[in-house]
């Protein structure tokens, strides 16, 4: 037999405040990215994701937590990723000014803050992180977001810090154990 015990464990309060959860809201720059802009001499933009962080996605997404992104720029290479990640539905790209488009969101899925987590790094993403059932950062973020957050990951931008801020809540959903075990016995997720 295959031990498949989850080696992963999370503070008994954050995984409560993570129970409500059904909309993760995502910054990509800094998060999603590890923040670095690379453009090129036609002005064309490259980003760097993480796989990590794409399959955590597509698990959350499969256990009733939809993740969307908001984020102030936009791109042909985000767009991309967020396509192959399914996550295009509800993107909102090229948002300076992101808690009108939040609120929007919420309004359409018919949610309240206390069933949102929002992982951001730096202002931008303030109105969004104050109002959060669950507010998160990876730790090179800025320190007035390092300080207004319920968690801030282990891992850094665009290295897993989204995919372990979706274990937490597959583990709050009670969901992480059994898509581990499949896993580990070779079945899909």
């Amino acid at each position: 037999m295959f031990d498949a015990a989850p080696r992963i464990s999370f503070d008994a309060g954050l995984l409560l405040r993570a129970q409500p959860v059904r909309l993760l809201l995502l910054d990509v720059d800094g998060v999603l990215t590890p923040g670095d802009l690379l453009v090129g001499a036609d002005g064309e933009q490259l980003k760097r994701f993480s796989t990590l962080d794409g399959h955590g996605l597509k698990l959350l997404a499969g256990c009733g937590v939809r993740p969307a992104v908001l984020s102030g720029r936009d791109s042909p290479a985000l767009r991309a990723r967020l396509a192959e990640l399914g996550l295009l539905e509800h993107a909102l790209l090229g948002r300076s000014h992101k808690l009108p488009g939040a609120q929007s969101l919420l309004q359409a899925l018919q949610l309240d803050w206390e069933q949102v987590a929002v992982i951001g790094d730096d202002w931008p993403d303030l109105p969004l992180l104050v109002r959060a059932g669950l507010a998160a950062c990876p730790p090179q973020s800025h320190p007035e977001v390092l300080a207004r957050v319920h968690h801030v990951t282990r891992a850094p931008a665009g290295l897993g810090a989204v995919r372990e801020l979706c274990d937490l809540l597959l583990c709050a959903q009670g969901a992480y154990a059994g898509l581990l075990e499949q896993a580990v016995h070779g079945e899909p997720a």
